[in-house]
């Protein structure tokens, strides 16, 4: 589906700030930032947004797809553990952008958690960039693919990582938000062991 109009949540300076889940000042995210930035052109805003997603979806596993127990919650977490589920790539990915200078925030929807919406539901975070360059918004979807998963940075159709289905009770929901919202912070901030916020304690909507 092409990209459609993304209203936004907060004035446009909230996009560009560092914040405790989004820690751009911390010194593994500004030396993650110098590595993909070394040899990129200033002005080139689309080489600097892709290699930024490209790091976080192909370098950090999904934590559900490596079953790994570490619960990232920050950026600089990310980074620590090698790893992170949907929320935190997602506060990942909008550190190194708003560290290369490119407005950034988070998008969410709300899927089928498995298979069957017998299952339960879940948000699933993605993020949002400001391209200078194209004057407008896209949304990208870092989670990292997988087979039935090929989300790609695009700059026409939308490739993200899942298709809504309405039919099932799906939700992509509006706006693009500037922090995470507090639900996702609860939940990150009370649970250590990631496999089993996955299985059971993940958010089911906004």
């Amino acid at each position: 589906m092409p990209h459609t109009h993304l209203p936004l949540s907060e004035p446009r300076e909230r996009y560009l700030s560092a914040s405790p889940l989004i820690d751009i000042d911390h010194p593994a995210v500004q030396a993650t930032i110098a590595r993909l930035r070394a040899g990129t052109n200033d002005d080139d805003d689309i080489e600097r947004a892709t290699r930024a997603f490209h790091f976080v979806r192909d370098e950090i596993p999904h934590s559900w797809d490596i079953q790994s127990h570490d619960v990232s919650r920050s950026a600089s977490d990310v980074l620590a553990n090698g790893t992170g589920i949907c929320y935190a790539k997602s506060h990942l990915l909008a550190a190194l952008l708003r560290g290369m200078a490119l407005p950034a925030g988070i998008c969410y929807q709300r899927l089928v958690l498995f298979e069957d919406p017998k299952d339960g539901y879940s948000l699933h975070a993605l993020n949002a960039v400001y391209l200078p360059s194209q004057d407008r918004w896209i949304r990208i979807d870092a989670r990292g693919n997988k087979p039935g998963v090929d989300a790609q940075f695009s700059l026409t159709d939308e490739r993200l990582a899942f298709a809504i289905r309405p039919e099932l009770g799906e939700i992509d929901y509006p706006g693009i938000h500037a922090e995470p919202v507090p639900v996702i912070v609860r939940t990150l901030e009370a649970n250590e062991d990631c496999v089993e916020m996955y299985r059971r304690g993940l958010p089911s909507d906004l």
